[in-house]
């Protein structure tokens, strides 16, 4: 794949260039980038994670102070799949084929920052435009309001998903063709998210940052409301300022399509779902193994992801929503969870090589993190069972409060434990399945924008399945939060155990077992 070939001799009369023909198309450089390079690409995930930190920490509260049930809660969160189903491939696809003086992917990646700032801008302020188009500020549901929250929610989705996956994919431009250097680059990816986490739940957690803009406090905007549009526009500022820093100093070469022609262009559309269904077709059996352990994984991952800090505030903490104030120091409590969760995660990250290497190889590495995860997910049911055993309220002159006692030391630990720990397979999540898809595409035909919008199909098609089950399946148990985090414990613990025994090992883990002195199977 050295230089570029001549891209004349592979025309076709009708047909777009196949994904292998793209590299010949271009006139690229293999020889590594500094690795300055792929540090400023990775920086971008803060931006981007920052203000998934606060949807993931501060959203799911927001959407029930707005009138939405805790047991529908949850379909909110199906914008962002039913989005990544169809954005992501879309411009996998296209950011592998797009023929801009800027470069192929650097146009995707700018747009996509453009729309998250636009989105979250809609999110905080769709109180304000609620109350201000006939919502009445003191009364539940504000229809107005979660309608202008779920448009914002959706922009939010489709942004990200068209920011990412080209951010992602230019890491593995970046790096050529070594396996190495392409988990060097999604580590760094991972660790600059863990960044961004770090930075977000630590704004989410803070009670009084509205300060900063007193304007964001209004009549239809509480305290929490606006510490949560301060909060976005900290995210906004973040993404943008990275985004455009680097975006101007790494530069890309220009993808000159020779096989373009009026047929093409007429066709397009149609050209790219033959290709979608193409590249299926091409995918290889490591590669679908691949998808298998993602989809049981993000099975695992998203009933915690979308109700960690409402199961502090609910369960660990035995707050309601609805009356008075644990709630709300629950989910603030549960924002500090994340903090720690965030920090793991980063310094996790910075070790992924070396784990790899202890542990024979990235597929055992993973497999391992897996069952980490099943064991972890299984003792918030422990958690939740001390904090109701220990909890009972006060009474002031024979008068029982609203709220129960906060709970002990011992359960407060033990959750911030459980939030802590996590964060070692979130790291690993976060990178490796996205670095075996760069590297098994290398051969399999599929290039690397489309082969990770394939995927990210495994991810989004299990966030799907929570979204739609989650809430409902908690209210046939109960209401709580544990029926879904009993299914992502047992979901872990087959994904775990599938990664040790199913999936490959890509070449580079062959020299990784020799220089550890482990085996491979």
């Amino acid at each position: 794949m050295e230089g570029g070939g001549n891209a004349s001799s592979m025309k076709t009369d009708k047909l777009p260039p196949s994904p292998l023909q793209l590299e010949s198309n271009l006139s690229i450089n293999k020889l590594h980038r500094p690795i300055w390079q792929l540090i400023l690409v990775a920086a971008i995930a803060a931006g981007v994670q920052f203000g998934w930190a606060l949807q993931l920490s501060l959203l799911t509260p927001y959407v029930q102070l707005l009138g939405i049930p805790h047991a529908w809660a949850s379909l909110v969160w199906l914008c962002g799949p039913m989005s990544g189903m169809i954005v992501q491939p879309v411009v996998g696809y296209y950011s592998d084929r797009c023929t801009s003086r800027f470069g192929r992917r650097r146009p995707f990646i700018f747009g996509g920052a453009v729309f998250v700032a636009v989105a979250v801008f809609l999110i905080g302020y769709a109180a304000d435009i609620g109350v201000a188009s006939g919502d009445k500020a003191e009364k539940t549901p504000k229809l107005r309001a979660i309608s202008v929250f779920v448009i914002g929610f959706w922009i939010l989705d489709v942004a990200n998903n068209m920011l990412q996956g080209p951010c992602r994919a230019l890491l593995a431009d970046l790096s050529g063709s070594d396996s190495a250097r392409i988990r060097t680059g999604n580590s760094m990816y991972s660790f600059f998210m863990a960044v961004g986490n770090i930075l977000g739940y630590a704004a989410g957690s803070y009670q009084n940052l509205y300060k900063m803009f007193p304007f964001t406090k209004t009549k239809a905007c509480d305290i929490y409301c606006a510490n949560l549009k301060t909060c976005f526009f900290i995210s906004i500022a973040l993404l943008l300022t990275i985004t455009i820093l680097s975006l101007t100093v790494v530069k890309e070469d220009v993808y000159e399509d020779d096989n373009n022609n009026d047929n093409e262009t007429k066709t397009k559309n149609l050209v790219f779902f033959s290709e979608m269904v193409g590249a299926f077709k091409l995918l290889s059996r490591p590669m679908w193994i691949l998808l298998l352990v993602t989809c049981l994984n993000w099975i695992a991952w998203f009933p915690f992801l979308l109700f960690d800090t409402d199961w502090m505030g609910r369960e660990v903490y035995g707050g309601d929503p609805d009356k008075g104030s644990l709630f709300g120091v629950g989910v603030r409590v549960g924002a500090m969870g994340l903090l720690l969760n965030s920090v793991v995660s980063g310094l996790t990250s910075l070790g992924i090589e070396q784990l790899a290497r202890v542990c024979g190889g990235v597929k055992r590495l993973w497999g391992a993190v897996n069952m980490l995860l099943a064991v972890c997910l299984a003792m918030t049911v422990l958690v939740t069972k001390m904090a109701e055993n220990s909890r009972h309220f006060e009474t002031v002159n024979g008068v029982m409060g609203p709220d129960p006692v906060k709970p002990s030391g011992a359960v407060k630990g033990g959750a911030l434990t459980v939030f802590a720990l996590l964060g070692i397979p979130l790291s690993i999540t976060f990178s490796i399945p996205c670095a075996l898809a760069s590297i098994f595409s290398n051969d399999s035909g599929v290039g690397q924008g489309l082969s990770l919008g394939v995927l990210n199909l495994a991810i989004v098609i299990p966030q799907m399945f929570v979204s739609l089950l989650a809430g409902p399946w908690d209210q046939l148990f109960g209401g709580g939060n544990l029926p879904a985090f009993v299914v992502g414990a047992i979901s872990a613990a087959i994904s775990g155990i599938l990664a040790f025994t199913m999936l490959p090992s890509p070449p580079p883990d062959v020299v990784l077992a020799k220089v550890s002195g482990a085996g491979m199977h």
